[in-house]
Order: structure tokens, then C-alpha cells, then sequence
């Protein structure tokens, strides 16, 4: 069984990808950013990770998973000396959980007003 969730964005039909998918027990969040509409939620690379794992924590909802079951996350920053900015906001999320993560530099994301996109995958428990 295969399950897409959409955030509704216009872009995904036109790329051609979900917010999240799961099939079986697995859930794979693409890549999500603190864009809403037009706007950038959070000036800064901490509020921007604390927008972003918001929305990655509602489409794992959508799914029928929780946060606790989240086994990775990979984070890509457009400024890697922002690494504890966005570590802390991921830890005050992910402490508990601890998943396996990432975190590279990119050198840019599709918006310039956007600092951090966050992927992740979760594995429900049977």
C-alpha cells in the first residue's frame, strides 16, 4: 500500500513529488524548507529548523507516525557555521529520539531567503 501526502503546494504536481510518502511501515519526508506560501517563517537558521521539523512532524501525523519514529534526518544549511544554531533546534526535538543524522553545506537552496531543508525517514513500529 502506498500512501502520498501532499502539502499542497502548487510545485508539487508540477516537480512531481509528495511531502511525504509511506509505504508498509516506512515514511520518507522529502526535503522541507520554512517556506510558507511566499513567506519565510523565521529569520534566522534556528527558527527556520524549528518551522521546518513543524511541518515534518504534521505530514508524520498525516501518515500515522510520530516523531519517535524517525530513524534519520539529513540537513542541508547554506551557511555551516550555523551548525549549532540548528543543532540546537534539532536536539530540542530530536534529543530524546536520537536518530541518525546529517548535516551538510549546500550552496544554495531554491529560495536565498531560505537557510536550512531537512528530509526524514520514519520506520512505524509493527
Amino acid at each position: 500500500m502506498r500512501q502520498n501526502i501532499s502539502s499542497g503546494t502548487p510545485w508539487e504536481p508540477i516537480v512531481g513529488y509528495s511531502r511525504a510518502v509511506r509505504v508498509g511501515n516506512v515514511v520518507e519526508v522529502a526535503g522541507t524548507t520554512a517556506q510558507d506560501g511566499d513567506s519565510v517563517a523565521g529569520g534566522d537558521a534556528y527558527r527556520q529548523t524549528k518551522r521546518i521539523l513543524q511541518k515534518i512532524e504534521a505530514a508524520l501525523t498525516e501518515a500515522g507516525a510520530t516523531l519517535s519514529d524517525v530513524v534519520r534526518t539529513r540537513i542541508f544549511t547554506t551557511d555551516i557555521t550555523q551548525w549549532e544554531a540548528i543543532g540546537r533546534a534539532h536536539g530540542e526535538v530530536f534529543g530524546s529520539i536520537r536518530p541518525v543524522s546529517t548535516m551538510v553545506e549546500v550552496r544554495a537552496l531554491i529560495d536565498s531567503r531560505l537557510l536550512v531543508e531537512i528530509e526524514a525517514t520514519a520506520i512505524i513500529p509493527s
